[in-house]
């Protein structure tokens, strides 16, 4: 049996609560929650004040939040941006414990809020729901476009489709004629995401005039590939092509490697087939650990590390190179020579 205080998680014991009993308990732990959330963002602000989540083999809060606190991915979103809002305005903690904004609502207003209008703006938002707080950010700057975001996709499947936009009003000056094709994405009738298998997403974004025409010359010089026309098989073709640029570009991929030709050990270049061993070893990911084991794993902002710094002698060697995301490379980068600004000169 788990405990809280003198509260019981023992459902036979709740069960034989009277309504009154059950009912002031639930408010007492309500009241705890609240109360325990907001320690928590304290906490949370000031580990990320510390950086403390480098050393525990995370790149930022949001990741420490998942893989050590085990939150899901919204709750850990929601938990690092209020612990980075409330270090700027920490009377958010006490609001948060009064029960009078949640976090949700600091999610809401977080961009909008300023050192001249947070308090004002915090007033405005107590005690209001979600879509309240929503409108109450409408008046004060009207959204423009709609996020990215990549998800599974849902039971029904939305559909990638071209429709045509509205028409001009009858009365207008303009002619009724009707608007380029729109690139839309059909949400799903249920709101509720399901994945129909493990390799099937739904992709959603705002796209320019530019890409909206690129996307549309693309169809139609591939009928010939893709009769369907499919925006889906276009943009998988085109993003095949473009990720082997990148590769390229990055780290020196290529169906036919050549022998070195010989680098200064001086140097700070890395050549081509250290970049390529050390990428492929590494699996493209973040290879820092924690003291506890915990491997990074981040495969964004990835950079080639070197394990003894180049300015210390350190070669671009595959075993003195691996991979760091930037937030690692510049934490080791600061356990070696000390923070900012305290760097020896090295002649």
């Amino acid at each position: 049996m788990v405990r809280c205080g003198m509260f019981t998680h023992r459902p036979s014991e709740v069960k034989q609560l009277s309504d009154r009993d059950l009912l002031a308990r639930v408010e007492v732990l309500a009241q705890r929650e609240r109360e325990a959330t907001a320690t928590l963002i304290a906490h949370l602000a000031e580990l990320e004040e510390r950086r403390l989540y480098l050393g525990e083999g995370c790149s930022t809060l949001f990741a420490y939040c998942m893989r050590v606190l085990h939150c899901s991915e919204y709750s850990a979103y929601r938990r690092a941006e209020a612990a980075r809002v409330a270090r700027r305005y920490p009377v958010i903690l006490e609001m948060l414990a009064a029960g009078s904004i949640n976090l949700t609502t600091i999610r809401v207003l977080a961009p909008e809020l300023t050192p001249a209008n947070h308090q004002k703006l915090l007033e405005a938002a107590k005690d209001k729901g979600r879509h309240e707080v929503e409108r109450l950010v409408a008046g004060l700057r009207p959204r423009l476009a709609v996020p990215s975001t990549i998800r599974q996709l849902p039971t029904r499947t939305a559909s990638l489709v071209f429709n045509p936009a509205p028409e001009a009003d009858a009365g207008g000056d303009e002619a009724t004629t009707p608007a380029a094709p729109v690139l839309e994405i059909r949400p799903p009738k249920r709101p509720v995401v399901v994945p129909l298998s493990p390799r099937r997403f739904k992709v959603e974004f705002t796209a320019t005039a530019e890409t909206h025409d690129m996307l549309r010359r693309a169809q139609n010089l591939l009928r010939h590939q893709i009769p369907s026309g499919d925006a889906g098989e276009v943009i998988a073709k085109a993003l095949r092509l473009l990720v082997r640029e990148l590769e390229k570009e990055k780290i020196a991929a290529t169906d036919r490697p050549r022998g070195g030709r010989g680098t200064d050990p001086h140097s700070r270049h890395i050549p081509a087939e250290v970049k390529r061993k050390v990428w492929e070893r590494d699996g493209g990911a973040c290879a820092f650990v924690a003291h506890n084991g915990r491997r990074c794993g981040e495969r964004t902002f990835v950079e080639f590390h070197h394990l003894d710094p180049h300015a210390v002698g350190g070669q671009a060697t595959v075993d003195n190179i691996e991979l760091r995301c930037r937030a690692h490379n510049e934490y080791e980068a600061e356990l070696y020579f000390g923070p900012p600004g305290t760097h020896p000169v090295i002649q």
